[in-house]
């Protein structure tokens, strides 16, 4: 209930900061099982684009652990259905929390696979966790505004969603499995890309 007050909340100050959003081909997001919604992280706000244009799919997501060491952040994360990540040392919980979550509630996950906001590497955490919870992922790109000044003059933003991908038939997560998880999950994100505008390029500011 906590998460569903926090998106209606985050869903109105989007709204008053830069206005209405597009979504585009929410058709393709499962309808009666859990999943992991994937993306490229372009800035600290498109998380909250994401979550609100999946609505009503409820979310869990991987927050690093310096975050909850503030009492009142950290109430706000954990009835959020955020969990800590030591991000130096992951450790097995990293990948047995969101597996349980998967399995045993109605939650979705969120996760940036590049694992920084400013890197193109997919992870491999990301392929272990769909294929231990038995789940598909969804991409996902955000294009919009990538500086706090551009979002407050209401420039464009659309979020949209690809087609989901299975990876259950990738055996090992050697370098030849993950080198095929990269192509897929990259292939999607280029093509979600195009489709919103060919003309498209992220550039970091």
């Amino acid at each position: 209930m906590f998460f569903t007050f926090m998106r209606g909340l985050v869903r109105v100050v989007l709204f008053i900061v830069n206005g209405p959003f597009e979504i585009q081909n929410k058709e393709a997001l499962p309808k009666d099982e859990n999943y992991i919604l994937v993306a490229p992280h372009r800035t600290w706000w498109d998380p909250l684009y994401m979550a609100v244009a999946a609505s009503p799919k409820k979310f869990a997501f991987m927050a690093k652990e310096e975050l909850f060491k503030n009492a009142f952040l950290s109430f706000i994360l954990k009835n959020a259905n955020a969990f800590s990540v030591n991000r130096a040392k992951p450790g097995p919980s990293a990948i047995k929390t969101p597996v349980k979550i998967l399995k045993e509630t109605d939650l979705s996950l969120i996760m940036f696979p590049s694992g920084t906001r400013h890197s193109t590497a997919l992870k491999g955490g990301m392929a272990m966790i769909a294929k231990m919870a038995k789940v598909r992922v969804v991409p996902v790109v955000y294009q919009g505004p990538l500086t706090l000044k551009d979002l407050f003059k209401r420039k464009k933003v659309v979020v949209r969603f690809g087609e989901p991908i299975d990876l259950s038939d990738i055996k090992k997560l050697n370098t030849e499995g993950l080198q095929v998880v990269e192509e897929r999950v990259q292939g999607a994100f280029d093509g979600l890309d195009k489709a919103i505008n060919p003309e498209f390029k992220y550039e970091v500011k």
